[in-house]
């Protein structure tokens, strides 16, 4: 059996923002939205002096870079044909672009979980890291990425 391990989750939300599957053969290769939201696990080799796995009030770093990248934007996939076209809407001024390798939730997750272990591991030294993070697109549909970061000792 595993050793004990606390653990903790936070949840932001209100990310409203465009995207498209270009590849997908049905309505999703659409420009379409959602209001995101995305929710974080971590854990922590010992609590610390309050006796908290991770300060959510530390994690504003976080939060502001989710907001940069997330919140009234159009994300387009690096290798979409019509990159150009919104890279000239960008400049026009009609949508703010953030161009990413993949749109997808899946991917998003991903993107999300490194975000949050690179504050973390900068912020804690490695006492702490996110081993799930939850990009979510509506009450019913979301993707997981789920590791434990080298670095991490647990």
């Amino acid at each position: 059996m595993s050793s004990p391990v606390h653990s903790c989750s936070k949840t932001f939300s209100g990310y409203p923002c465009t995207h498209r599957q270009w590849r997908h053969a049905g309505h999703c290769r659409f420009v379409h939205g959602y209001s995101r939201s995305f929710r974080f696990w971590f854990r922590a080799t010992a609590l610390d002096e309050n006796g908290f796995v991770v300060d959510f009030s530390g994690l504003r770093e976080l939060e502001q870079r989710l907001a940069e990248q997330f919140d009234h934007t159009f994300l387009a996939s690096a290798d979409d044909p019509l990159l150009p076209t919104w890279r000239q809407l960008h400049e026009q001024g009609a949508l703010d672009l953030r161009v990413m390798a993949n749109v997808g939730m899946e991917s998003s997750a991903e993107l999300v979980w490194g975000w949050a272990n690179e504050l973390l591991l900068a912020r804690d030294g490695g006492r702490t890291c996110c081993w799930r993070s939850e990009a979510r697109e509506n009450e019913k549909n979301a993707a997981c990425y789920e590791a434990l970061p080298a670095w991490f000792d647990a």
